[in-house]
């Protein structure tokens, strides 16, 4: 008679956390980052038909890399956990917090479920505050952990990298020029010390939650000619209008 194969729990949950942690690392890099104004999020993608960062609801935002389908399906749930709480008791009653905390459930789920593979995702739900101090931004690994982060957040690619450049130049009170530019070179560097990239505006996804909008809605992408005047340190871009996107075939946001 044959010995049964066997596994032991932490070895099978190191294993799943590795598999979506390669998963994850395969896809370009998205940057949050706090600026004066709010929140400035700045991701390496080409199509502008799959988005890596959306809106959810009034102040809160979501970013994610790794599989698109997967990370779709979530921010689907997660409009549609925000518009139902908002309708039922208050639109204040829409945080963050309680989003992330129904990620994370979500997330810890499929993670520790046998029956099927854990996500390849990485998320960041933002939400802009009434000052710089109320700003909150949470990071959601595949397990369903929760990180409370400050001042800025990687995720996807050569985020520890990407980290540690942040860390040396990240400062309170940039202006959004200044914290686009910051975001760019950072997405930029090559992590083995070579020359480098240049970043166009084409290869570039960029939004902000701006707190000092009039509107209820804070959430803000920033595009094409905007874009790059902000990208050539152009400051009076900060206040110009959104444009419409231009349009572009559908394709894959390479994760």
């Amino acid at each position: 008679m044959s010995t049964p194969f066997y596994v032991s729990p932490q070895q099978a949950m190191a294993d799943r956390a590795e598999y979506a942690r390669k998963g994850i690392a395969r896809g370009r890099s998205v940057v949050v980052l706090t600026y004066a104004d709010g929140i400035v999020f700045v991701a390496e993608n080409t199509s502008r038909a799959l988005h890596k960062v959306s809106e959810i609801y009034d102040k809160i935002a979501f970013a994610a890399v790794g599989r698109y389908n997967e990370f779709e399906n979530l921010r689907i749930g997660g409009v549609r956990y925000a518009d139902l709480r908002g309708y039922t008791y208050d639109r204040a009653d829409v945080t963050a917090r309680g989003l992330a905390n129904v990620y994370a459930q979500t997330l810890g789920t499929i993670f520790s479920s046998v029956g099927e593979k854990p996500y390849e995702v990485e998320l960041i739900v933002a939400e802009v505050g009434r000052s710089g101090e109320d700003d909150q931004i949470y990071r959601l690994t595949p397990d369903g952990s929760v990180v409370d982060e400050k001042n800025y957040v990687v995720v996807g690619g050569n985020a520890d990298s990407i980290g540690n450049y942040l860390g040396q130049r990240h400062r309170a009170g940039f202006s959004l020029t200044e914290a686009i530019k910051v975001a760019v070179d950072s997405l930029a560097r090559d992590p083995n010390g070579g020359s480098p990239r240049t970043l166009t505006p084409d290869q570039l996804e960029v939004a902000v939650l701006d707190r000092q909008r009039f509107q209820q809605r804070k959430f803000k992408r920033i595009l094409g000619g905007q874009l790059a005047r902000l990208l050539d340190g152009d400051q009076s871009a900060e206040t110009d209008d959104e444009e419409k996107p231009a349009a572009t075939p559908p394709g894959d946001p390479d994760q």
